[in-house]
């Protein structure tokens, strides 16, 4: 009872705090991101505060087992819950240096991984801080994903994987991609952290890859505040990447669990004494990783409206093209790549090299009435301070990856903007446009 009436109050205080707070042009900023929430997510909170189990527990479960029946995965076991996407990144590409892998498919130091210099720093920096090569393909404008053309000419004797994002949303070429990967025995990791509810053909991204990765940041399409996710098909990656999370060790248990193998005091690992613990075998250089189980209980009820937020990104993307279709002579607008249904991170605008007017010039008109834009994250990550010095590849020439570090930037589409704040951004994109 006791428990029952805390969850009335929190509800009551959520009506008082965060309910029907009316946005006011004058003062409030629209803002490119953040988290949409409503009593739900905060009575989950505070009845995970009250279990007091502070690691993963019942909400864990109830989180992954809701993302693999969305992703309609094997099993709820396929879904590694983590502290954040980045941390997701980590483990997809530590997961294929396993020594548990197929020799000639583990990746080793000096093996490379295709990627793009036009995207966010941690889909790059696991492949440096496992001692590969990133091997860096130019992007193609309007759907500011891999230019697969070049995928192809990239491929060395040394190549191991692919390892791209599907950008702000918009998937890249899965099919073409995924045939270059199978012909030529390559991983394909899916960076899935911006395109959570984004489908190709019909099926959502992050299950065409042999590992995808999630973020739960409160910028994307659901949050935990901090959290992410890996994701994979593959019960043996599952294994691995669960092992790469939970410091290295070689048992699988849950936590709460013992002996689920039935051979916890009867194996023979490495030159330890036989019947070693398995619960204290090590056999991967890890990490931890993990979600905490209150991070889990605000995911629990954020994927109850996972497809109502997607949807609503779909229909604030349709408004910005219609805000920005009259002024294509100065802007290149985004387009979704062929046979897919965007769940949009963002709407993205290049300002075409000829306007009378740069990208900062926009931007900074924009920002001065409160309006949040971003660049495309690093632009040139090989222009980036921390990147100058790192050994890599590049295939080409990174002219349009160039362009976009110059001339291209995003405007928010989550759930949270209202009719109000598109039209005000319509009124302030107008004035700025009178001026040419």
């Amino acid at each position: 009872m006791l428990r029952e009436k805390i969850k009335t109050l929190v509800k009551d205080y959520y009506q008082e705090t965060f309910s029907n707070k009316a946005y006011n042009p004058q003062t409030d900023a629209v803002r490119y991101a953040g988290r949409v929430f409503d009593e739900q997510e905060l009575v989950n909170l505070v009845e995970s505060s009250l279990d007091f189990w502070l690691t993963e527990g019942r909400f864990a479960k109830e989180f992954r087992q809701k993302l693999s029946k969305f992703l309609n995965l094997k099993s709820y076991r396929n879904v590694i819950l983590t502290n954040s996407g980045s941390s997701s990144n980590l483990l997809a590409i530590a997961a294929l240096t396993s020594t548990k892998l197929p020799e000639e498919r583990r990746l080793k130091p000096g093996d490379e991984v295709i990627t793009v210099a036009a995207g966010f720093p941690t889909t790059v920096a696991p492949i440096i801080q496992n001692k590969a090569i990133p091997v860096f393909v130019d992007v193609k404008i309007p759907s500011y994903n891999i230019d697969t053309d070049q995928i192809k000419k990239a491929i060395s004797n040394k190549t191991k994987a692919i390892f791209i994002a599907h950008t702000l949303g918009n998937p890249f070429d899965i099919e073409k991609i995924q045939a270059i990967a199978q012909t030529n025995k390559l991983w394909l990791v899916e960076d899935n952290c911006d395109a959570l509810g984004s489908t190709y053909k019909g099926k959502y991204t992050a299950t065409f890859g042999d590992i995808a990765t999630l973020s739960f940041y409160p910028a994307h399409h659901i949050t935990t505040g901090e959290g992410g996710a890996v994701v994979t098909n593959d019960n043996e990656l599952a294994k691995i990447i669960t092992s790469f999370r939970d410091w290295g060790r070689d048992c699988y248990c849950q936590g709460g669990e013992n002996d689920t193998c039935g051979k916890r005091f009867t194996q023979q690992f490495g030159t330890l004494p036989e019947g070693y613990d398995h619960k204290y075998v090590y056999s991967e250089i890890g990490y931890n990783l993990k979600m905490t189980d209150m991070q889990a209980a605000i995911g629990v009820a954020q994927m109850d409206k996972l497809e109502h937020f997607g949807e609503r990104r779909r229909e604030n993307f349709n408004t910005y093209q219609e805000i920005f279709a009259k002024y294509e002579k100065f802007l290149i607008l985004p387009q979704a790549t062929d046979e897919s249904d965007p769940s949009w991170f963002s709407y993205i605008l290049s300002v075409k090299p000829d306007a009378p007017f740069t990208r900062n010039d926009f931007v900074k008109y924009l920002n001065q009435f409160k309006i949040d834009t971003r660049n495309v994250f690093a632009g040139n990550m090989l222009r980036q301070p921390a990147f100058t010095d790192i050994e890599y590849r590049v295939v080409g020439e990174l002219e349009t990856t160039d362009f976009i570090m110059n001339n291209t930037f995003f405007l928010g589409t989550y759930p949270g903007l209202t009719s109000d704040m598109l039209s005000y951004i319509a009124d302030v994109t107008n004035k700025f446009m009178a001026q040419y």
